[in-house]
């Protein structure tokens, strides 16, 4: 006891050394939390919608047609768009960004199909597509790249490349009615 009595350090050194341990611990659990909190109100998500994928093809002529909607929280760039594999050239893309979402079907657009020009809300494009975050948009694609009459029935890919993910879907080729 009388040890005990003289030695008054040896308590304090393992309260100090405790005291020192729990700071710390709560010191890296504030730091971590601060920085997930940060980063994750921070980072904007990609997300497209793909949906009303067509593919037609009558005796002379093939399209494709899709309607891309923009959920994210960001703009997105279009950089890409391939059907059955093969990139289509951006020549023949017409393209249409709205904010409202058409609630009927796509049809097979026979005027798109040989326009040269602007024709209604679609409009032709020689770069990549960019679009905003919540809305729409809706795309017709002339002469797809190996797709033939013969290919009628068949499944195809249609693959949407922007710089963050690649977004697929696939579709069957119906024949088209003018």
């Amino acid at each position: 006891m009388r040890n005990l009595l003289k030695n008054r350090t040896a308590l304090s050194t393992v309260v100090t050394t405790l005291i020192i341990l729990v700071v710390s611990v709560l010191l890296a659990g504030v730091v971590t939390y601060f920085a997930i909190n940060v980063t994750s109100t921070r980072v904007q998500e990609e997300s497209l919608i793909l949906t009303k994928q067509h593919v037609w093809h009558n005796t002379t002529i093939g399209q494709a047609a899709l309607m891309i909607t923009n959920t994210g929280g960001r703009d997105v760039v279009i950089a890409k768009i391939a059907v059955r594999g093969q990139d289509c050239p951006w020549t023949n893309v017409w393209y249409n960004i709205t904010s409202t979402a058409p609630s009927t079907d796509f049809a097979f657009n026979g005027t798109i199909a040989g326009a040269t020009a602007t024709v209604g809300n679609y409009k032709n494009t020689t770069t990549n597509i960019v679009l905003p975050s919540g809305q729409t948009l809706l795309i017709y694609i002339n002469q797809p790249d190996s797709i033939s009459v013969n290919d009628i029935g068949l499944t195809v890919a249609i693959s949407v490349f922007t710089a963050q993910a690649i977004y697929y879907k696939e579709t069957n080729i119906q024949a088209a009615v003018s």
